[in-house]
């Protein structure tokens, strides 16, 4: 590859992202009174919000319709095209309808809005020319003006559809702060993967799978060892005469005793332990033991369960969920 050609293609992407957020930014004036009250209306409504649209316009559409739904706030997508082939049954009255579309004059777009207001819904337009038919026929008329696409034809559908992308958003963001919507609202709506994981597996879900380590104060270096490696745990929880906990043997502890005695086999769980191991609730999230982890670069924590030891969560379990 020439160094021309490495030149031109650095140009042309740097230009691109140039363009595109000069578009972003006037978009301030996009969050006018008419952008306040269509997402007021939205959010006061009894029905869905019917996404529609042509082309890329569609596309964007669909991906407005998909954070919608995982934020509360009840969409659908309905393809501009479909409409006027029988998917406009889809609409019901006290639905609204958000059309999408750079000129507001594409031929389907012309022939769906009038059926559209025909049925009393609602009408929220996202266009970037303030006089197109599309415009002038919106309740509400969000304006995205873009002078220019970041092609060098200035044809192809990119800071238009970024700006598209971008207002979606914060129709999206505005909706979620109107309904006060919270992480374990999210969570209701992902429960799966590695994000659903995250929001609600707790200890309680991963603890049960391991073995309980415990040795007693007086038991030998050779005991506390065995115990640690035979539960395949790093460490194992020391307890009292009154089954209470009263430290922690880790790997590392063995190997420090290893380090700092010539003759370990005098040495008890009691001679080695940590007496304040990081203790974790069984009901708290998983995540939230990640957490502490990570703080206090350890791999292990005693669970507790009403203030009784219960088990031990290992670094590897958390892991194990996809949880990072």
């Amino acid at each position: 590859m020439t160094e021309s050609i490495k030149k031109s293609i650095q140009e042309s992407a740097l230009s691109c992202i140039n363009i595109e957020a000069q578009v972003i930014a006037q978009l301030h004036t996009s969050v006018n009174d008419a952008f306040i009250q269509a997402i007021y209306s939205i959010y006061q409504s009894p029905g869905r919000l019917v996404i529609t649209g042509i082309g890329k316009s569609a596309i964007i559409g669909q991906k407005i319709v998909a954070t919608l739904n995982s934020t509360g706030t009840p969409a659908l997508f309905m393809h501009a095209a479909d409409a006027i082939h029988g998917d406009l049954g889809m609409v019901q009255s006290n639905d609204i309808v958000l059309c999408i579309s750079k000129s507001g004059e594409t031929p389907e777009i012309k022939l769906l809005v009038p059926l559209v207001k025909g049925r009393g819904s609602l009408l929220i337009g996202i266009c970037a020319q303030a006089h197109s038919f599309l415009a002038l026929q919106s309740d509400y008329l969000i304006y995205t003006p873009v002078s220019q696409e970041a092609e060098p034809n200035n044809l192809a559908p990119t800071s238009s559809t970024t700006a598209q992308l971008v207002i979606g958003d914060a129709i999206a963001v505005a909706l979620i702060s109107l309904r006060g919507f919270t992480q374990m609202d999210f969570a209701h709506y992902h429960p799966g993967g590695s994000l659903g994981k995250k929001l609600h597996l707790k200890v309680d879900d991963l603890y049960r799978l391991n073995d309980k380590p415990k040795v007693a104060l007086k038991s030998t270096f050779h005991d506390t060892l065995i115990e640690i490696s035979s539960k395949r745990l790093g460490a194992t929880v020391v307890m009292d005469e009154l089954e209470q906990i009263a430290g922690m043997v880790t790997d590392g502890d063995i190997r420090r005793a290893f380090e700092k005695y010539s003759d370990v086999s005098k040495l008890t769980a009691e001679t080695i332990m940590n007496k304040n191991p990081k203790m974790i609730s069984a009901e708290a999230m998983a995540a939230d033991a990640l957490q502490v982890m990570q703080d206090n670069k350890i791999s292990q924590l005693v669970v507790l369960e009403n203030d009784k030891y219960v088990g031990i969560i290992h670094l590897h379990d958390i892991l194990r969920e996809g949880i990072i």
